[in-house]
């Protein structure tokens, strides 16, 4: 039943804040508005859903700039987390089905979103291309999940992706490790869960304008290790 709840909540306001972005997007092309409709959503969904969550860290960041935020990803609600935790006009890189997702689909590309044909390294070059282009007109806050997918347990991270940590370097711009705890365990105690143990955790910013593109692996793999030391692994 409870299920059930949060699978109507999110297609409710999904609706309802998708739409309102939507329309509003044909007058505002900088996404600004957008951004308060996705915390907003987030927000919403997390309260009708009983879910809370403690912030720490966001003394490490500075609200005048923007950065790229690297995080685990063990749990569908790790998205509303994390774009209701991040003080930003923030967007995401996702896989390219997402596009064409009535109503989710269509608020994400007014949001400015940044979508990538997995499937396809020729068009996600393309994609990985337009988006520093758009980044560089209309600067604005990254999030990835470089694992490219969940990871099955809490902790076990797997192997992460450079596609998107290459974008970072390209634009020289600063890379925030965030360790995302305790959203794993969500589901297998059915939701009972308490601001005390589910955490959103900022680590500091890494600088990426020394780095070049052959750097990229060894970066990926500190970047990995920063946040396995966020979440206590």
């Amino acid at each position: 039943m409870y299920y059930t709840w949060i699978a109507l909540n999110v297609i409710l306001w999904t609706l309802i804040f998708g739409s309102m972005g939507v329309l509003v997007s044909i007058f505002e092309w900088k996404g600004r508005f957008m951004g308060w409709v996705v915390r907003t959503w987030s927000k919403t969904i997390l309260s009708s859903s009983g879910i809370k969550f403690k912030v720490e860290g966001l003394e490490n960041i500075d609200s005048k700039s923007h950065y790229f935020f690297v995080a685990n990803h063990s749990s569908a609600f790790d998205i509303p987390i994390v774009f209701s935790g991040v003080p930003f006009q923030t967007v995401a890189i996702s896989k390219i089905e997402l596009k064409h997702i009535p109503i989710f689909g269509w608020a994400m590309q007014a949001g400015g979103h940044i979508f990538v044909d997995r499937k396809n390294h020729l068009r996600a070059m393309d994609s990985m291309n337009k988006a520093k282009k758009s980044m560089i007109i209309n600067p604005r806050s990254v999030i990835i999940f470089p694992e490219g997918t969940r990871s099955a347990e809490h902790g076990n991270l797997l192997p992460f992706k450079k596609g998107g940590l290459v974008l970072a370097i390209d634009l020289n711009m600063p890379v925030v490790p965030i360790g995302i705890i305790g959203t794993s365990s969500l589901v297998k105690d059915k939701f009972l869960s308490s601001k005390n143990s589910l955490k959103l955790v900022f680590g500091k910013p890494i600088e990426t304008k020394n780095l070049t593109y052959d750097d990229r692996n060894d970066f990926a793999i500190k970047l990995r290790e920063e946040v396995l030391e966020l979440i206590g692994n």
